[in-house]
């Protein structure tokens, strides 16, 4: 991964096209009619409920990364050699594998770029290969992000795309309490209460959800037979607020999975494409098994039939309707490359920095729904919205507080800086 400074806006525009797209085509895959789609009543149509396979099928979007691993081995085995070094824009800003030299060519980047935002790692001593039993650590953030990704999935089945997204903006809580305690990072009072205006803007998001949310066409129950005509329906504003704490809890587990990936990232040298690579080997290895076992226990009893565990009815789900199979592709494609670029991020800034802007795409995330005719505009939920922007650019020293004696002393006549830039010293 190169150290140029000017990838980085690179890197966050790509970031955010295809977390966009991400969270778009979930939620057009859960829209997909599946079964009973004659049906003359629309709450008699039985949707796309599988958010455990969309959990694997983002696994296998990660592993396809490898395939961009051995085209760029080939293209540097075959092609450089012939085109020479210098001739080879792949050696002037695209993506490079980690060699063994790896140290000496960080360093002279360093020598040649002083101003580097990004720290070296341990304080100048050189970082350790991530190879052998050591690849083992990346298990770790893979299976927070199985029950991260697992929970989403099942909230976004009851609240629209920008309601998922902006609630997804808890996440900036949890990655800086975790940055606290494991990463021994310090949070100042105008940091502690940015995190209180993220709190109170997801509390906004999901009133809104609650009291203006549309039917979605999802239940949480999945009754068959003369059960399900008897059955009485929950009501939707109570699906809206199961969805908003799924996914506000999802977010404990996206946040262990970032700042476990800094730790390793910063502790160990390894491509984030390989990372994300690694990534996907362990948690589809561990999605499948679980599948498996899931579905004998849960999804093959009467009870458990068309439910989030029946692996065989998903399976001719995906199989027998174009519209799921061609999405689920596409997710595959977006969710590898934001994963990249994500991790890519993490390790040029910050993983509090990939937190601010995987909050910040929610805008774009609801400009889309508007345009598509998912949800109709509610100012309620532009207030949410409004206060979890400013409290992640708060928290990230984007903006200054309204106080200045809220800053640390250090920093009140001076600029406020982007995290991990230097301060230079005139």
């Amino acid at each position: 991964m190169m150290e140029n400074r000017g990838l980085i806006p690179i890197l966050v525009t790509m970031m955010l096209v295809t977390g966009v797209c991400n969270t778009i085509l979930n939620k057009y895959q859960d829209m997909q009619c599946v079964r009973d789609c004659d049906a003359a009543n629309p709450k008699d149509r039985k949707l796309f409920e599988q958010p455990v396979i969309q959990t694997a099928q983002m696994f296998i979007g990660e592993m396809a990364c490898w395939l961009v691993v051995g085209l760029s081995v080939l293209y540097q085995q075959f092609v450089v050699p012939r085109l020479g070094r210098e001739s080879s824009p792949l050696f002037e800003g695209g993506y490079q594998p980690v060699h063994e030299d790896e140290d000496e060519r960080e360093q002279a980047l360093e020598d040649a770029h002083p101003r580097s935002p990004r720290k070296p790692a341990h304080d100048g001593e050189d970082r350790i290969r991530l190879r052998g039993w050591r690849i083992f650590l990346l298990a770790a953030p893979s299976c927070c992000d199985i029950a991260g990704t697992t929970l989403m999935n099942v909230g976004l089945l009851f609240v629209a795309a920008s309601i998922y997204q902006m609630t997804r903006g808890a996440l900036v809580l949890f990655v800086g309490l975790f940055s606290v305690i494991f990463l021994r990072r310090k949070l100042f009072l105008y940091q502690w209460s940015a995190l209180f205006v993220v709190v109170l803007g997801v509390a906004l998001v999901g009133l809104s959800g609650a009291l203006f949310g549309g039917e979605t066409g999802h239940e949480l129950s999945h009754e068959t037979g003369v059960d399900a005509q008897t059955t009485a329906r929950t009501p939707e504003a109570v699906q809206t607020i199961i969805g908003v704490l799924l996914i506000a809890a999802a977010q404990i587990f996206t946040a262990s999975q970032f700042v476990l990936e800094e730790w390793i990232l910063e502790n160990y040298a390894m491509d984030p494409l390989q990372v994300v690579g690694w990534e996907g080997i362990f948690g589809f290895s561990v999605t499948f098994i679980g599948m498996i076992i899931l579905h004998f226990v849960v999804g093959n009893t009467d009870a458990g039939r068309y439910g989030y565990f029946d692996m065989k009815e998903g399976w001719r789900e995906i199989t027998t309707n174009r519209a799921v199979a061609i999405s689920s592709i596409l997710i595959m494609i977006s969710i590898g490359g934001f994963n990249f670029f994500g991790l890519s991020v993490t390790r040029t800034v910050s993983a509090t920095s990939r937190s601010t802007i995987d909050t910040c795409r929610t805008l774009f995330i609801w400009l889309v729904s508007l345009g598509l005719g998912w949800e109709s505009f509610k100012w309620l939920q532009v207030a949410g919205f409004g206060l979890l922007v400013y409290g992640t650019f708060l928290f990230n020293d984007i903006v200054r507080p309204p106080l200045k004696a809220c800053l640390p002393s250090e920093r009140r006549e001076g600029q406020v800086l982007l995290p991990e830039e230097p301060i230079e010293h005139i």
